[in-house]
């Protein structure tokens, strides 16, 4: 143990970088998460209910690569390394960045949507990166530091997009560019690799497959239960990151700057709760009860969120939502669990073509409830029916969960 700290202290350079990394990725889709309804309404000239399939589509396309892509980056940083994998995704993020920033139409968008959900899938190996630098026992706290600093992006990225964005709406990939490329320089320096030659595998083209990656893990009855579990995290986010900044709009007339303080107060809460919150509830309930705490959590907040008449609401149903963030690194950590040394990037690439399927799917749903229930196409007006379908989720982790 005295032996694993003191590697630890070494690689905190390098596991800062990680981090970094990862809070990157979450700041790149936060940033634009304020601008891109008014991106897509400028460049399609749409009115705000036809753009809402549109963004959706455009969160699916990018999830849709990341099903694919996560699964064979992490299968590669096993047979390569983790560095030379988390290093050319970091850089091929920020050079997709600088194209978004010319986009003339929407094409273009999608185009650039697609480049970027390839190279940001790197969360496989960086989250194998920590795997390996860790002791098993000190992994759900750094695990919670992962979903901190994905919470830190979601605050910063917002609040960054929403005030960039009202001075110009591309100005937001500009800003997302410089920082991409300003982290890769500082990772050619700081991160050294991890993964020992002896512990690296022969690459399997059928391993890195998605679905056969799917299919295995419901050969697995526990391991299926937490790949479900995590697909019912991610269609939470996916209704926030697909209908919130419509939801806001249509309910309370908020405009770029209103919806990145509230998707800036969303990630601030996740990252409170993640970086000081998680460690305790986990040491007194452990990883399964605190998995089962956090969607309980998010049933009550979705459900608030959903019924969110006046704008002083907004604040319970945030640290709701917020409080369900304890699910994450948790249902990570006994992923991480059922691993060897050699097989973290594909265990935490299964993870990560969960969240990508999900995230397909989910945009896609709920920014098409969001159209049906606020363009009269149904009787009922109810702009909170994709939260709605959130809650529903949610409740069904706490039961995978409780019966794990």
């Amino acid at each position: 143990m005295v032996a694993l700290s003191r590697c630890m202290r070494n690689q905190a350079p390098s596991v800062t970088f990680v981090l970094v990394t990862l809070g990157l990725d979450a700041l790149g889709v936060g940033i634009i998460a304020p601008i891109v309804p008014g991106l897509v309404q400028q460049l399609g000239h749409l009115s705000p209910d036809r753009a809402a399939p549109w963004v959706g589509a455009l969160l699916a396309v990018y999830a849709a690569v990341q099903f694919f892509a996560a699964p064979l980056l992490g299968g590669l940083s096993d047979r390569f390394g983790r560095r030379p994998v988390i290093l050319a995704s970091v850089f091929g993020l920020g050079c997709d960045y600088v194209l978004l920033a010319f986009s003339p139409n929407l094409w273009w968008l999608f185009a650039g949507r697609l480049v970027a959900g390839a190279t940001s899938a790197n969360v496989a190996a960086a989250t194998a990166y920590i795997a390996d630098v860790s002791p098993e026992g000190d992994r759900p706290r750094l695990y919670g530091l992962v979903g901190a600093t994905f919470g830190a992006g979601f605050v910063i990225g917002p609040a960054l997009g929403g005030l960039a964005g009202s001075f110009d709406l591309r100005l937001p990939f500009v800003i997302a560019a410089g920082l991409s490329l300003a982290n890769f320089c500082f990772g050619i320096f700081v991160l050294p690799e991890s993964l020992e030659g002896s512990s690296r595998r022969a690459f399997d083209w059928a391993r890195v497959n998605p679905v056969r990656q799917l299919l295995s893990a419901a050969n697995d009855r526990e391991l299926g239960r937490l790949a479900l579990a995590w697909s019912c995290t991610w269609i939470g986010l996916g209704a926030v990151q697909s209908s919130l900044v419509l939801f806001t709009g249509f309910r309370f007339h908020w405009g770029a700057g209103l919806n990145g303080l509230a998707l800036a107060g969303v990630g601030l809460s996740q990252a409170l709760v993640e970086g000081l919150l998680l460690r305790h509830v986990t040491a007194r309930l452990g990883e399964r009860r605190t998995a089962v705490l956090g969607y309980s959590a998010g049933v009550a907040g979705y459900g608030t969120l959903a019924l969110a008449f006046s704008a002083w609401m907004m604040a319970p149903a945030v640290m709701l939502v917020a409080l369900g963030g304890l699910a994450t690194p948790s249902v990570r950590s006994l992923v991480s669990g059922k691993g060897d040394t050699d097989t973290q990037g594909e265990m935490q690439g299964l993870l990560a073509s969960v969240e990508s399927l999900t995230a397909v799917v989910a945009p896609l749903l709920a920014a098409g409830l969001f159209f049906a229930f606020t363009s009269k196409l149904l009787p009922v007006t109810f702009a909170g029916a994709p939260f709605v379908f959130a809650a529903a989720f949610a409740a069904f982790g706490v039961t995978l969960m409780r019966r794990l």
